[in-house]
C-alpha cells in the first residue's frame, strides 16, 4: 500500500509533467518565498550554509532573498526531473549547455571510467539524463538510501526512466561502483556531503569536516578520471561547468593519498558552489557545528 509521502511525491511529479512550465514555475516560485518561514530547522541550517560559502556578511534581506532561491531551487530541481521522463533527447539537448565537456570526453577515450564529483546544486539530474540520452554515455549514479521505501523506489525508477543506472548506498556500492568503472560508465558522486561511513576529514569553507573518501579510494584503485562539476539554473537552461580533472597519483601510503585527493575534491566543491550559492540545496547540518548549534 502506497502511504501518503509517496503519493503525494507520485501525484507532484505527475501534476508538473502535466502543467505548462511557465505555471510550474510561477508557483514554484511563489511558494518558496514562504517556505523558509515553514521549515525551521532546515532553514536554519540553510541559513548558515549559505553565509559559509560566501566571503562577505550577508544583511537580513539579502539572506532572506537568499534562502528564498535555495527553495526556488529546490523546487525547479523537482519540478524539472518531474518533466526528463517524457523528454526525447532533442529536447533534453535544447535545454543544456555546457562548458569544459571536453574533459568528460577524454575521461571516456581513456577507457577507465570516469567519475564526475558534484554539489547538490541546480540541476544536477539534468545533465545525468544528457549524458545519456545525447552523447549516449553509459551512466550510474550513487544515491542516498532513504528511510521511506516507497519513496526510494519511486526516485529510484524515475531516475532510471531518464536513462540513469542506480544504485543505492550500501555495503555493496564499491564492488558495483568498481565493476561499472571497469566497463568505462560514467559514475556520478554527490561529494559536498558525507551521508554514509568511511568519511574523510577535510577544511571545506574554513571548517574541519568529513566529505566521502569514496571518489579518491575508486580513482585510484582503477585508474578512473575524477572530473569536478556543476550544474547551474541559468533562465531556461540547465548548465553544466566541468572543470579539469583532479590529479590521481599514488604518492605514499593509501590512507595519505585518499585523504589528499579528497581535500582538492573539498577544493573543487568551494569553488564551484561560491558561483552560485543561493543555487546551494544541502539542507542538513553538513558541520559538527551545525549539530552543536
Amino acid at each position: 500500500m502506497t502511504d501518503r509521502t509517496t503519493a503525494l511525491f507520485r501525484v507532484g511529479a505527475a501534476v508538473m509533467r502535466g502543467a505548462p512550465k511557465p505555471v510550474v514555475s510561477a508557483v514554484t516560485s511563489a511558494v518558496a518565498k514562504r517556505v523558509p518561514r515553514l521549515l525551521g530547522e532546515r532553514t536554519a541550517v540553510a541559513r548558515r550554509h549559505q553565509q559559509r560559502a560566501r566571503t562577505e556578511e550577508m544583511d537580513e534581506a539579502a539572506m532572506e532573498d537568499a534562502l528564498g532561491s535555495v527553495f526556488a531551487t529546490y523546487g525547479r530541481y523537482f519540478s524539472d526531473t518531474a518533466r526528463l521522463a517524457g523528454l526525447p533527447a532533442v529536447d533534453v539537448d535544447k535545454g543544456f549547455s555546457y562548458e569544459g565537456f571536453e574533459y568528460i570526453e577524454d575521461g571516456v577515450a581513456a577507457g577507465n571510467g570516469t567519475i564526475l564529483v558534484l554539489p547538490h546544486l541546480g540541476g544536477w539530474e539534468w545533465a545525468g539524463s544528457w549524458l545519456t540520452k545525447v552523447p549516449g554515455y553509459e551512466v550510474t549514479v550513487v544515491v542516498e538510501a532513504l528511510e521511506n521505501d516507497g519513496v526510494r523506489e519511486f526516485m529510484h525508477g524515475w531516475r532510471e526512466s531518464i536513462g540513469m543506472q542506480v544504485l543505492t548506498l550500501g555495503p555493496k556500492v564499491p564492488g558495483q561502483i568498481t565493476a561499472a568503472l571497469k566497463a568505462n560508465h560514467i559514475v556520478c558522486l554527490m561529494s559536498d556531503r558525507n551521508i554514509g561511513d568511511g568519511g574523510v576529514e577535510v577544511t571545506f569553507f574554513g571548517e574541519t569536516t568529513e566529505l566521502p573518501g569514496g571518489a579518491a579510494t575508486l580513482a585510484l584503485r582503477t585508474g578512473a578520471a575524477i572530473v569536478p562539476l556543476a550544474v547551474y539554473h541559468r533562465g531556461d537552461h540547465s548548465h553544466a561547468v566541468v572543470h579539469r580533472p583532479i590529479p590521481v597519483e599514488r604518492q605514499g601510503r593509501l590512507r595519505e593519498d585518499v585523504h589528499r585527493i579528497t581535500q582538492l575534491i573539498a577544493n573543487e566543491m568551494e569553488t564551484l558552489i561560491r558561483l552560485a550559492p543561493e543555487q546551494w540545496i544541502v539542507l542538513q547540518p553538513n558541520w559538527p557545528s551545525d549539530y552543536s548549534e
